[in-house]
């Protein structure tokens, strides 16, 4: 198949909606999401195919360089969220929102999940949180907003859950888990993200409700899959989570042209005459004299 047509194929590509996931888990075809934050990485995210992008708040740790999550605020969602609009036209694009942005009341998470549509350009939202969210869910789906709902490790909650931990080990926090995805299936959302949970406790939630779920170190048994991208291509060199599978390691790659170009230009290999901008030798001439 040629270039062309590879390109062709996918600019006819149907806009992924939220009744494509619901259809995807009806015929068992897995799911697939990413994470981007900036318009090239739309730009081939869409092209390659991806079912669903997420403009996710891990931003504030692999872009921007923060510890946690927590200090990404809503203006920079914003910011982010309308760069990938800019590139991808195909996939489902999920704004995540950020830590305090839903948190205080439901009429707060629907302002906000609002400002995702209106000024980031996304198509719906995903917030982090089981029962306690599920007044939130409802003012936002009774709006019109799809709404992605995420159990299991919840980074905002990083502190409340003692670090980055698996969850739902234990019997009673798995039937937890189980209650809350259908409490949130209940209040309208679209699908679940499981993030770091037992393999078997994911299937069988994934089983035992109608809407899809989204793993994230959750075994093979959710309807879906979706990583941190910068994880992916081996972008952010502070930790790798054992649940990612790196298939590249860019940062190692970007090293090694950074210090490829240092030396070029330290010892004036760079740049060549190929790459240089020339005057013919009558112009120059002219300049001279006139100079003079």
């Amino acid at each position: 198949m040629s270039t062309t047509t590879i390109s062709t194929n996918m600019s006819q590509r149907k806009k992924v909606t939220t009744l494509t996931f619901r259809q995807k888990k009806e015929r068992g075809e897995p799911i697939t999401m990413l994470t981007a934050y900036d318009y090239p990485t739309a730009v081939a995210m869409d092209k390659a195919g991806i079912d669903s992008i997420l403009v996710g708040d891990s931003l504030a740790m692999v872009v921007l360089g923060y510890e946690n999550t927590l200090p990404v605020t809503m203006d920079e969602m914003l910011h982010h969220a309308r760069a990938v609009a800019r590139g991808a036209k195909a996939s489902l694009l999920v704004g995540d929102m950020p830590f305090m942005s839903y948190q205080v009341s439901a009429d707060d998470a629907l302002r906000n999940a609002g400002r995702f549509l209106q000024q980031g350009g996304m198509d719906a939202v995903k917030l982090e949180g089981g029962r306690e969210r599920a007044d939130a869910v409802r003012a936002i789906t009774g709006a019109g907003i799809p709404v992605m709902g995420h159990l299991g490790l919840t980074p905002q909650s990083v502190h409340q859950l003692g670090g980055f931990r698996a969850q739902g080990k234990t019997a009673s926090a798995a039937k937890r888990l189980l209650e809350d995805a259908q409490i949130l299936e209940e209040a309208g959302a679209f699908s679940i993200v499981l993030e770091a949970v037992p393999a078997r406790l994911a299937e069988y939630i994934s089983k035992h409700i109608s809407i899809p779920t989204i793993g994230i170190g959750a075994g093979a048994g959710c309807d879906g899959q979706v990583l941190v991208t910068h994880d992916l291509l081996g972008l952010f060199d502070r930790f790798t989570p054992k649940f990612v599978r790196q298939y590249a390691n860019l940062h190692e790659m970007m090293n090694k042209a950074f210090t490829d170009y240092i030396d070029d230009v330290e010892s004036k290999r760079f740049p060549a005459v190929e790459h240089t901008v020339e005057m013919t030798d009558e112009e120059w001439a002219v300049f001279q004299k006139e100079l003079k």
